[in-house]
């Protein structure tokens, strides 16, 4: 029923009214027809809007679950595939384990040690025959360039002294067991985290920063009593072969590093322990270790004095200790010793690091490139060195 039948209904249930009362009825009821109709309208579009909105969300929630499901599924492929190639892992480390021998028992003979000490004493400060004809030694430091900073403010990075792997090595702080192993330069300085590298766990974590990446193996410290060099084969991931190093009552090598007791160095010779001991307390001992067996070839009582000392490194058969202050200012070589006693010590340059952040760590020669990879407050550097012959020095 419309309105207007609406109205001439209820006119006619009224008693007879005069006109003009009529009128006025009449235009009341058709504006409160009207507020109803504009009210049902208003309903009408809010109803549609509603319905148009919740069938948006309705294809929007079907799209995220439809999104969720592709994602579950490529989840369960993603882990059945890890599964698999878990499995592989685990039968390839089973084969490997049967493969290689078991690691080397590293305990301590205390009368084998005693031998050790007493050999490497008759050998000591005896003349050295050189194993190269090398005969430069530093003149100066070309140029630094700081490459980034990674890890503590402790630490090591350098490259296999012994060839021309573009493999990158890192230990991150003075103790610890996990070393980082990037595939090249370029990855270790273009990426802040460690995802683009390999981790190897070691069988016995290190102590200090003294270790060393040659020929294929790290050799690293151990302190479990005496101290210890382990040869750690870098690709089968087995202990080669351990050492007791023949030195009694050993103190920190460095003044400014008392984390770091005994330093493997690599130069043209070939390998190298620098270290300290109570008997010669004061000044920084040198030794010629055998790459393959560990022994000790010969051992000298070097001036140079361990106060003060932040690093060392070994040029040409020459032992180069780099010196700082305990408030870091300008790194410097301040004591030469040449073991075939080609240099003499006042006749070395002094030579200047550039100002940096703080004091080394860590510095290894790569005799090769002719330059130091160096650890400086957590920033990982790189020194050209300028070289001259010692004769021109």
């Amino acid at each position: 029923m419309g309105p207007w039948r609406c109205c001439l209904l209820l006119l006619a249930l009224l008693p007879a009214a005069p006109r003009a009362q009529q009128q006025q009825f009449m235009e009341y009821m058709e504006r409160r027809l009207a507020l109803l109709e504009e009210r049902i309208s208003q309903w009408h579009d809010q109803s549609s809007r509603y319905s148009t909105e919740l069938r948006d969300f309705k294809n929007q929630v079907l799209g995220m679950l439809e999104a969720a499901e592709k994602e579950r599924e490529a989840l369960r492929a993603e882990a059945e595939s890890a599964a698999v190639r878990v499995d592989r892992l685990e039968r390839e480390v089973d084969y490997l384990e049967t493969q290689n021998p078991a690691p080397p028992c590293v305990e301590v003979d205390e009368t084998l040690l005693e031998k050790q000490v007493a050999t490497a004493k008759q050998q000591k400060n005896q003349k050295y025959a050189k194993l190269t004809d090398c005969s430069d030694t530093i003149a100066s430091v070309r140029s630094m360039k700081i490459l980034k900073r990674f890890g503590s403010a402790a630490g090591l990075w350098s490259k296999d002294m012994a060839g021309s792997s573009e493999k990158i090595y890192v230990f991150d702080g003075t103790a610890n067991d996990t070393m980082y192993v990037f595939p090249r330069m370029r990855e270790f300085t273009l990426f802040s985290a460690t995802r683009k590298a390999a981790r190897i766990k070691l069988p016995y974590p290190w102590v200090g920063t003294g270790h060393l990446v040659y020929g294929g193996h790290l050799y690293y410290i151990r302190q479990q009593g005496p101290f210890q060099v382990i040869k750690f084969n870098l690709a089968n991931k087995t202990v080669v072969d351990s050492s007791v190093f023949p030195a009694e009552e050993q103190v920190p090598v460095f003044g400014l590093s008392p984390s770091t007791y005994i330093e493997v160095a690599a130069d043209e010779e070939g390998l190298w322990a620098i270290y300290a001991t109570k008997e010669n307390e004061k000044n920084i001992c040198l030794a010629k270790l055998d790459p393959d067996s560990l022994d000790i070839e010969q051992m000298w009582d070097t001036p140079c004095p361990r106060e003060n000392a932040e690093g060392a490194f070994v040029v040409c058969g020459a032992l180069h200790v780099v010196y700082n202050t305990r408030l870091p200012s300008r790194s410097r070589v301040q004591c030469v010793f040449d073991v075939s006693g080609t240099l003499a010590a006042e006749d070395a340059a002094l030579v200047y690091f550039p100002k940096r952040y703080g004091s080394h760590s860590g510095m290894k020669y790569h005799p090769h490139e002719r330059q130091l990879y160096a650890w400086d407050d957590g920033y990982q550097i790189i020194y050209r060195m300028e070289m001259k012959k010692k004769t021109e020095v």
